[in-house]
């Protein structure tokens, strides 16, 4: 099974922090934060790769506004294969959404060989 940490602090040359963020790119607190001080996420860019980390925004809507970036990551990464993607609880913590809620966006991503999700994403998607 391919689950990504609850506890990602390092990362090795081929790792990307996937993160939930603002359309702003104002990485201010929870994964976004360490994204930024740890990752190469850039201030004021809330989509996409940067550095060591890419971005989905979580803080614009509802679960339907997430969807579309959502399957925009999933395509990056099938064209991305030689990097592994690390997902972390996008949308579960400043945003206010439900695992259960988030995971249903990713289940494609459940056929990508080099996108590793979250446990409770899992828990979802493989009951």
């Amino acid at each position: 099974m391919r689950i990504s940490s609850d506890r990602i602090t390092s990362l090795r040359p081929d790792e990307v922090f996937v993160f939930g963020s603002n359309l702003a790119g104002m990485h201010g607190g929870g994964a976004a934060r360490l994204a930024y001080e740890r990752f190469g996420a850039v201030w004021g860019q809330g989509v996409g790769l940067q550095g060591q980390s890419y971005a989905i925004p979580t803080m614009q809507g509802g679960v339907e506004t997430i969807a579309p970036y959502v399957n925009d990551f999933i395509d990056f990464a099938l064209r991305h294969p030689h990097l592994k993607f690390l997902v972390t609880e996008i949308g579960c913590g400043i945003a206010g959404f439900t695992p259960a809620q988030i995971a249903l966006l990713f289940a494609r991503a459940l056929e990508v060989g080099n996108i590793y999700l979250p446990a409770r994403f899992l828990d979802v998607l493989m009951p």
